[in-house]
């Protein structure tokens, strides 16, 4: 399959982050979402964007300058995909809204049309049947910061077509990305099934006042078992307390563990009603820019 055209469904953090490394990379990439504002919020990441590649790969303004020409943006649906070879879709991680959203999908994109869904935590299974055609449906996760942690997960269903995988590994590649297929359908896939149980032991901590979210942060980074530039409260605030607060709320309707309800309206009173949403508002567990762990003290004695 001769892919030129990605059409990016989702104009938020990793979304946008998508679109621009595709685009980056050579491709025309339309990007969809269903306000303007969205869209226009999406344009300024991408400058922010040009300093990131600049200064951690090494990007010319040549090269960005093509990457910018080979972005359009749209809040037509039917328009988005005209002639779309390969979709991404990075809407909210909320299994209804998904579904709602293949179902209109399913009419205008072209038969040749290769859907994908960046979901972190939902099974490609539980909305196939909606896409209109389930054999050319298949998860594409990427990690945030996209184009400094260039892994991306691959995952089928039992219903797709092995060709297709192929032909979404080797575009992956062709974007720059490490892809790893995922043998099975794995809730979590494997990226998030490491990650999550840590994040949420962090979150735990923090409710039950264990230790204060620096303390937290600066005991992983500096034990041998975490051994990471930052810890798991910066983590959170670059993917986004929104995409947090779904996660977490999935999990709280699948399972109905108290645990999990306590996590969701830890979340939901503390910074998704006061709009605390991490690095995008300026706000979450720190305060950007130059939050704290940044600083050179924050690990000092």
């Amino acid at each position: 399959m001769d892919i030129k055209n990605v059409t990016v469904f989702g104009a938020g953090v990793l979304g946008a982050q998508i679109a621009f490394q595709t685009a980056f990379h050579g491709y025309k990439v339309t990007l969809y979402d269903i306000k303007k504002e969205f869209l226009e919020n999406a344009r300024k990441r991408f400058e922010n964007l040009r300093e990131s590649y600049k200064v951690d790969i090494d990007a010319t303004d040549e090269d960005l300058d093509i990457a910018f020409n080979n972005l359009s943006y749209t809040t037509n649906l039917a328009e988005s995909v005209t002639d779309a070879d390969i979709t991404i879709e990075a809407i909210p991680e909320n299994l209804e809204v998904k579904k709602e959203f293949y179902v209109k999908l399913s009419t205008l994109a072209p038969q040749k049309t290769i859907f994908c869904t960046n979901s972190s935590t939902l099974l490609p299974s539980d909305f196939a049947a909606e896409t209109g055609r389930p054999q050319q449906f298949l998860a594409l996760h990427f990690a945030n910061l996209v184009w400094k942690y260039n892994i991306v997960e691959i995952m089928g269903h039992a219903g797709t077509d092995a060709k297709n995988i192929e032909i979404i590994l080797a575009f992956a590649k062709t974007i720059g990305m490490v892809p790893v297929v995922i043998q099975k359908e794995n809730p979590g896939y494997i990226m998030n099934a490491l990650s999550v149980p840590w994040l949420m032991t962090a979150l735990d901590l923090l409710i039950e006042g264990v230790g204060d979210v620096e303390s937290i942060d600066k005991t992983w980074i500096l034990t041998p078992i975490g051994n990471r530039s930052i810890g798991p409260f910066a983590l959170l605030d670059i993917i986004g307390l929104t995409t947090a607060y779904n996660v977490i709320t999935n999990n709280a309707e699948k399972t109905g563990e108290n645990t999990w309800i306590k996590r969701k309206e830890f979340i939901r009173k503390n910074f998704i009603e006061p709009n605390k949403l991490g690095v995008s508002t300026g706000e979450g567990f720190y305060k950007y820019p130059n939050p704290s762990y940044e600083q050179e003290a924050f690990l000092k004695p």
